[in-house]
């Protein structure tokens, strides 16, 4: 039998490597930036574009951006082990393990059923109108979203469901003529809440870390957002946000259904499928209930600073309870190739990311894009609103929210603040966009291709709707979140 291999594809991969070579051979590197930083962004720039194109899988791409960083030396020119030591740093770093553990905790909720138990509840309690099951399927991701840090496996793969059964329930099947029934706007609002809820918590979608590092890494004294501070700040926005959510899309896209009667005992009739609460699924919520205490800082304000855990070694802790509870066995770890990915992706990145800042490139970049816009004679305010669109509207070109963090978070972060941003307020402001941007494109994160792709909208309704939601939730977490802030003394 012949061999069957998946090659790399050729034409993404082209560009990138083209792309690559001109950075490195032939646009002069600029006054005030070395050549090593300069290099470094060549292969940074081949990387973004290769993941973008998806000529490998995004662990394959970040395999080769790390052995081009170690062979190429453009970190350590003169010393080849401390090149390979820079390229594998990024596995030292603890946030990427928070994420990678997390993910692998969040199996649990699947895995006992925990998940599909808590959407179907909400139900039961208020569906019995086309808006309660939209806020039910709301409510039940906000629940699971600070201990699920793939939103991919949170809307697509635990709530999507849900909502399929519950369109089907009502024969609204993913076809013209059937769809409008309930299964559009209930497809709707899955997506629409996913941007928001990623947004609540750094554990809430994997790029969240990195955006912690990032503006530790681009402020002087390093700023640190801890879980606690983050949750705090995005709570009142994000609460506003997936309150009005359910509303405007319903006044877009009505559902032809508006009362469902029958819902509620459709939920109860699921749930009694899934049997009684199994000790699996209280042993689950008991690790999530411990996460989230000591995620939150419960311990050191208790009991003093000398009792604070740190969240990696919390999450470490959560995955040891329910190995030796045997809720999870180890090879349910090795075969969550998502956490592995995870791990593998976001190490690559984040040290990129780290040497292009250590360089001195991200600071060169900054200077350049804030002086293009300070030329402009405009306030810090309207200045940084300008560079938030951009950023959050450039998404329309990014098939990834990490590789859209990656390349242009650090730079816009440190203009903003060159623009004469309040660094904690902007910080805020752009890391939550960098969720919030996801709503606008049936490719913008890894749950849009799955949602999309079940059917329930066309093209049209979708980039509309995710247009429409990206100005409502910037204007919600711009003004209410601007006063929030306002209130914990950000700004």
């Amino acid at each position: 039998m012949e061999n069957k291999l998946i090659p790399i594809k050729p034409i993404p991969a082209l560009i990138a490597v083209a792309l690559t070579l001109v950075v490195w051979f032939i646009i002069p590197v600029p006054e005030g930036v070395s050549p090593n930083a300069w290099h470094l962004l060549a292969l940074f720039a081949g990387t973004i574009a290769a993941i973008i194109g998806k000529a490998l899988p995004i662990g394959g791409v970040s395999i080769v951006a790390i052995s081009l960083v170690a062979i190429t030396g453009v970190t350590n020119p003169e010393n080849s082990k401390a090149a390979l030591a820079d390229a594998l740093s990024g596995f030292s770093n603890d946030l990427i393990w928070l994420i990678g553990v997390a993910v692998m905790i969040s199996i649990s909720l699947k895995k006992t059923g925990l998940g599909a138990r808590i959407g179907y509840f909400f139900i039961s309690l208020f569906g019995k109108r086309t808006l309660g099951i939209a806020y039910s399927l709301s409510l039940a991701e906000t629940l699971i979203a600070p201990v699920t840090p793939s939103n991919t496996a949170r809307g697509g793969g635990i709530i999507h469901p849900i909502m399929r059964s519950i369109a089907s329930s009502f024969g609204s099947k993913p076809e013209r003529g059937s769809t409008e029934k309930i299964g559009r706007y209930l497809a709707l609002v899955n997506y629409n809440t996913n941007p928001i809820t990623s947004a609540m918590f750094i554990t809430a979608t994997a790029p969240n870390p990195l955006i912690v590092k990032l503006v530790y890494e681009g402020t002087h004294p390093g700023e640190t957002l801890t879980w606690g501070m983050w949750a705090i700040a995005a709570l009142v926005p994000a609460l506003v946000a997936l309150i009005i959510m359910p509303l405007v899309i319903y006044m877009i896209y009505p559902p032809e259904i508006k009362k469902t009667p029958n819902a509620p005992a459709f939920a109860k009739e699921k749930m009694k499928e899934l049997g009684p609460i199994s000790l699996g699924e209280k042993i689950t919520m008991g690790v999530f209930t411990i996460l989230l205490f000591l995620w939150a800082g419960v311990p050191a304000l208790l009991f003093g600073p000398e009792y604070a855990v740190e969240p990696t070694a919390a999450a470490f802790l959560g995955l040891s309870i329910l190995i030796i509870t045997g809720v999870l066995t180890w090879d349910d770890i090795l075969k969550n190739t998502g956490a592995w990915d995870t791990i593998v992706w976001f190490a690559a990145l984040v040290m990129m990311a780290g040497f292009l800042g250590k360089l001195g490139l991200v600071s060169w970049l900054a200077t350049t894009v804030g002086t293009g816009i300070a030329g402009l004679g405009l306030g810090w305010i309207a200045a940084t609103v300008i560079l938030l669109l951009v950023y959050v509207y450039s998404h329309y070109f990014f098939a990834s929210t990490t590789a859209h963090i990656t390349a242009m978070f650090a730079a816009f972060f440190a203009a903003g603040i060159a623009l004469g941003a309040p660094p904690m307020l902007w910080a805020l402001v752009l890391g939550f966009s960098s969720s919030l941007m996801m709503s606008l494109t049936h490719y913008g994160t890894g749950t849009a291709p799955i949602i999309f792709g079940s059917g329930y909208t066309t093209l049209g309704e979708w980039w509309k709707t995710g247009f429409v939601m990206s100005i409502v939730n910037l204007l919600i977490f711009l003004l209410v979140g601007g006063v929030w802030w306002s209130i914990l003394g950000y700004w």
